[in-house]
């Protein structure tokens, strides 16, 4: 923990790719888990990653958004020290991008500004007939499938199965990667692709890796730390 400190304090340009493990330290559960996989098999007959699909999402747009409330809406989710401490680097000027697969908008509601949300958010959302904008709010306030004032249904900003990351989106992530000094990686497994991906176009001096368990980039980081990101990051700062 101290070595990692002591690259933090010496590093300029940092930039985070951060996934589901952020979101569980503040009690949103990773719905890739097993534990996730069971409950929705168990309650719906199909895995994930098959409910969160696009093709489902037209095909059987009810089942859809009410697994979509029950399972990956959080809106009383809070920002933990993970979050806060990022944000923090960032304010002081030494954190130029966090890179997130996380969908719930934390890191912003910690005080995050620069933010690449690969998967996007669930607190956009848009008419796929008219592209009128509407707020989690107001999806979270409509029974059923949430259809727009034009007739068109509502679909949330977030990336599906089956469906292609924002390339304006990818394409700040790549810069900003690409310009960092020090990468941290923290709270992803790093087996969700393209995301895990991004750390080939890394060029700096330092890469971290902060997960409770091993990754497939352990071998090639300057130091790894089997901890919980919150504690790891608030140990940075403290």
């Amino acid at each position: 923990m101290n070595a990692l400190k002591h690259l933090i304090d010496k590093a300029n340009r940092i930039v985070f790719l951060g996934g589901a493990g952020l979101s569980t330290e503040s009690g949103i559960p990773d719905f890739r888990s097993s534990d996730g996989v069971f409950k929705a098999v168990k309650a719906y007959g199909v895995p994930p990653e098959t409910l969160l699909s696009i093709d489902f999402f037209e095909d059987y747009p009810e089942i859809f958004y009410d697994y979509y409330k029950k399972y990956l809406i959080y809106p009383d989710a809070k920002p933990n020290k993970a979050h806060k401490a990022l944000a923090k680097l960032e304010a002081q000027g030494k954190l130029n991008a966090v890179v997130t697969q996380n969908i719930d908008g934390l890191h912003q509601a910690a005080g995050s500004k620069h933010v690449c949300e690969l998967h996007g958010s669930v607190y956009r959302n848009h008419c796929t007939k008219c592209r009128r904008f509407y707020s989690l709010d107001q999806i979270m306030a409509m029974q059923g499938v949430p259809t727009c004032e034009c007739g068109g249904i509502i679909k949330p900003d977030v990336v599906l199965y089956g469906e292609g990351l924002d390339n304006s989106v990818v394409v700040d992530a790549i810069k900003s990667i690409r310009e960092a000094d020090t990468m941290i990686v923290g709270g992803t497994s790093l087996n969700v692709y393209p995301a895990a991906g991004l750390i080939d176009y890394f060029r700096g001096d330092n890469l971290i890796v902060i997960n409770l368990s091993p990754t497939p980039r352990d071998r090639e980081a300057t130091i790894c730390v089997h901890e919980k990101i919150g504690e790891a990051l608030s140990f940075i700062l403290d």
